[in-house]
């Protein structure tokens, strides 16, 4: 299954069910002031910001199962106010990682060290959440070799290890995945969230799909899919994708928040 709605995202969550998606992941605006193109990520103020969220995030929170997770990609713009409000809404104690991807990409300036990452909040719904340790490929053999030393004969040597909270991902200006969508991020994050949160078969969602990344990766991945974009650009993106998949339904008209 992949649903595909065009419109307002506050509606749509409203028209689902509760407790139906096994994993939510979503790369909201970031308050950033700024006008991409794509999308338009200026605000009145961080209240005016704050309040489009929460209305959202607790609609989210209705939706997932019990056993569900929320990964919500942001930087350093607000990321720490949403943080608040996600305890509130989903509980402290549902606070699972606060993940970092460090990219390391652009220029460096002169007046303050330089801002080379994104953070991933991630959160239960409840402590009975599904979570698959992934693992990552040793970088070396000698790291390797460091890993496995002294272990006891007769176990399994593992393939890899299972990576930390720092997320070390480059994601250059000519990545051969890049769609020309402003904000999109790499394939290679959406894969392993999908990966640790998800199994086979399982409902995913994502409510700013943008550049389709997520979805792209999820329905690779064997799951059933959920995306909604306010932005009808961003929902043609995933035309080429979705138009070779019968199992696609697409729904919603103009676009708007």
């Amino acid at each position: 299954m992949f649903t595909l709605h065009n419109g307002d995202n506050l509606s749509f969550l409203r028209s689902l069910e509760s407790d139906i998606i096994d994993l939510i992941y979503i790369d909201p605006p970031y308050f950033s002031q700024r006008n991409y193109g794509d999308f338009d990520d200026r605000w009145k103020s961080m209240q005016h910001y704050l309040d489009f969220m929460v209305e959202r995030l607790k609609e989210m929170h209705r939706v997932l199962k019990e056993t569900g997770s929320i990964y919500i990609h942001l930087d350093w713009h607000a990321v720490h106010y949403v943080k608040i409000e996600m305890d509130k809404i989903f509980g402290y104690d549902n606070f699972v990682n606060e993940i970092i991807w460090h990219h390391d990409m652009g220029g460096r300036g002169k007046t303050r060290f330089a801002r080379k990452h994104d953070t991933i909040l991630f959160y239960s719904k409840s402590e009975k959440y599904t979570f698959n340790p992934v693992l990552i490929p040793y970088k070396s053999k000698m790291t390797e070799w460091r890993h496995l030393h002294g272990s006891q004969k007769g176990k399994p040597i593992p393939a890899g290890r299972i990576p930390s909270d720092v997320w070390e991902m480059t994601f250059n200006t000519m990545s051969k995945e890049r769609n020309g969508y402003a904000t999109q991020k790499p394939s290679e994050i959406m894969k392993r969230i999908v990966l640790a949160s998800s199994n086979e078969n399982d409902i995913v969602a994502d409510f700013f799909c943008g550049s389709g990344s997520f979805l792209k990766v999820a329905h690779e991945l064997g799951r059933s899919c959920i995306g909604c974009d306010s932005n009808q650009s961003a929902v043609l993106r995933l035309k080429s994708f979705t138009l070779s998949n019968k199992s696609v339904q697409r729904t919603g008209g103009e676009s708007g928040q």
